[in-house]
């Protein structure tokens, strides 16, 4: 941990490290399913944005899709919190190239990829906040 890391991140940080050792030991069971289809993502695939230097929360929405909005909101709460951690938004209709390749079949869709832009989890639905700082702890801890 670096210097400087105010209280609540260093709490919300020890979070994630013990939501990543309950999944790592099937203690945890939520709507996000910890099979990372082995896919990966680029910058360049998710128009130009960069990843996070930890993980990177890629929601796919579509325009009339409320769960949608508040799906961005805990994302961006989220990321917000964790450092090294970055949301990015794709519209679905906009890439259905993307959307056929990764399965995408409703939104939101959340995959959280690694720093590497490895798919280490995917939520279909509106997670919970408590379910993305879970899913955190695959993609920010090592194996």
């Amino acid at each position: 941990m670096t210097a400087g890391i105010t209280p609540r991140l260093r709490v919300l940080d020890n979070a994630v490290e013990v939501a990543a050792g309950a999944a790592a030991t099937g203690e945890r069971r939520n709507h996000v399913r910890g099979d990372g289809d082995g896919g990966r993502l680029t910058p360049a695939e998710l128009g130009g944005a960069g990843l996070g230097e930890r993980a990177t929360l890629v929601q796919f929405s579509s325009a009339f899709c409320a769960p949608c909005r508040a799906t961005r909101r805990v994302l961006d709460e989220v990321a917000g919190m964790v450092p090294g951690v970055r949301h990015v938004e794709v519209d679905a209709e906009a890439h259905l190239d993307l959307v056929r390749r990764l399965h995408v079949v409703k939104t939101p869709t959340v995959l959280v990829l690694d720093a590497d832009g490895a798919i280490v989890r995917r939520a279909v639905g509106q997670p919970r906040r408590a379910d993305v700082i879970a899913a955190l702890g695959a993609a920010v801890l090592p194996a």
